[in-house]
């Protein structure tokens, strides 16, 4: 029952001010992804967002049982994350004792991250809790092998890559691991945890040294043939769903530990410790080792050559580094191990209660879509319209409006086709701008950025209409976005 108390930190740690911060821009994609029916997100599937698309479909699900509060959207990943912590402290039994195992799951409910992507709707909790389920599920079926082991372990690897596909670079450790597992010079005279974290068969069951080998291929192969066509979507869509990304470089790979944990004091302190424990552990070390490793390089490596350099796509392999410093901190009695995870916890305790305010990072990039929402809303008449400038940015100014003030918003007098029938995150704009706006005596204007004078700032055919026939009546300069009331 190791697993208990990390659950319970963890989960009361996230849910601690869980719907303070209000959605940022990738969690209003998720709801209006989640808002749609199957069909539409079938359609959002062939233009964008393929790689995510199976986790909208879960959320699809998921509001329609729960709601789309802040608190309900968020709810999925407090519960991953609080799972994944409860199961890294059972992977730590198993591979370095109970007390590394409790160490470890007590370090990641404390961590800055922890909180971060526990309390975001995005798919990252629900990869770092498959990613380490699959872990565990691997150790079990090459210790004992048998169909119903390796069943589990392919359907943990199939769920990995539909919510995650950056995660599956997690089984280029498990390749490395099963090699090892099935090879005579990995396993160990005794009978503690060879190579794989596995304990050495005695009773010839396992077969051959190619046996484990064999039966990991097999097991993947079902999420082969399922996440291929997903995989070969995801690629023709990079260009557009990436563009945003510059390629990698030296200084991304040193900032990976403050991005993951969401502190740049607290990510030193767990690679330091993660360190000590690989280095204690010894040949133990090696399938947790490298679950950090080998993601990390194979991902850098990629973005050296195209833009997918996320720290946020690798935050799965945090519990493993936490199971390794979980593993130092064993070394050393009960007691001051624990002043350890709470000195960890302490120093992060400023991000914390920051990430609690805002999600943007960083901080200084905050968009204050509430705010704007409810100017609109205290001064809005029946008959104005809502216009944004730029509309196709992925600060997403209408669904940040569409998401606090839904019905009671102004017209959106320049959509032409909203999201869910184009099938894409943005709506499609009138041609004519002028003559859309013929109709409108007032406007709200939403601009990206603090802009002294809006109007200026409104490119093309959208902004000459407005500045033809519309003046400024007042201007509200809100954290990242500026309103502009323009009566005509």
């Amino acid at each position: 029952m190791i697993w208990i108390v990390p659950t319970v930190v963890t989960l009361a740690v996230v849910l601690t001010g869980i719907g303070n911060a209000q959605p940022w821009r990738d969690e209003l994609a998720t709801w209006s992804a989640a808002s749609r029916s199957p069909g539409d997100l079938v359609r959002l599937a062939g233009t964008i967002d393929a790689a995510t698309s199976p986790y909208y479909l879960f959320m699809h699900a998921w509001v329609v049982l729960f709601g789309d509060s802040v608190t309900a959207l968020r709810l999925p990943a407090a519960l991953a994350m609080a799972a994944t912590a409860g199961l890294t402290a059972v992977l730590g039994r198993r591979l370095a004792g109970a007390r590394a195992g409790l160490l470890a799951g007590l370090l990641l409910a404390v961590l800055p991250g922890t909180s971060r992507y526990g309390q975001e709707a995005r798919p990252y909790a629900l990869a770092s809790f498959l990613a380490v389920l699959a872990t565990l599920l691997l150790i079990q079926a090459t210790a004992r092998p048998g169909w119903t082991r390796w069943a589990g372990y392919a359907a943990a690897v199939a769920a990995l890559g539909l919510v995650h596909l950056v995660a599956l670079t997690l089984l280029a450790a498990h390749a490395v691991a099963v090699l090892a597992a099935g090879h005579p010079a990995g396993r160990g005279r005794d009978d503690s945890a060879g190579a794989a974290g596995t304990p050495a068969r005695r009773d010839g069951a396992g077969g051959g040294p190619g046996k484990p080998v064999l039966r990991w291929v097999l097991a993947l192969v079902p999420a082969a043939l399922l996440l291929t066509p997903l995989a070969l979507l995801a690629r023709e869509q990079r260009a557009r769903q990436l563009g945003w990304v510059r390629t990698a470089g030296p200084d991304d790979l040193t900032a990976l530990a403050g991005g993951v944990a969401q502190s740049a004091v607290v990510g030193g302190l767990l690679v330091g410790l993660a360190a000590l424990g690989a280095a204690r552990l010894g040949r133990r070390a090696l399938l947790p080792g490298l679950a950090v490793l080998l993601p990390v390089l194979l991902v850098f490596a990629a973005g050296l050559l195209v833009p997918l350099w996320v720290p946020r796509y690798l935050v799965f392999v945090v519990p493993f580094g936490c199971l390794l410093a979980g593993a130092a901190l064993a070394a050393v009695p009960l007691p001051p191990a624990l002043a350890v995870v709470a000195l960890a916890g302490l120093l992060g305790l400023p991000d914390q209660a920051a990430l609690r305010r805002s999600h943007e990072w960083p901080r200084s990039a905050t968009v204050d879509y509430r705010g704007v929402a409810r100017i609109v809303a205290d001064r809005q008449r029946p008959g104005d319209a809502v216009v944004y400038a730029p509309r196709e940015s992925w600060l997403f100014l209408d669904l940040g409006l569409a998401y606090h003030l839904g019905d009671r918003r102004p017209r959106d007098v320049l959509a032409t086709e909203d999201q869910a029938r184009r099938g894409d995150l943005w709506a499609a704009e009138c041609a004519h701008p002028a003559g859309c706006l013929a109709g409108a005596d007032r406007v709200w204007l939403i601009v990206a950025g603090r802009r002294d004078e809006p109007l200026a700032a409104v490119p093309g055919a959208k902004g000459d209409a407005l500045r033809a026939d519309f003046t400024v009546e007042r201007v509200w300069p809100r954290p990242g976005l500026t309103v502009a009331l323009l009566t005509r």
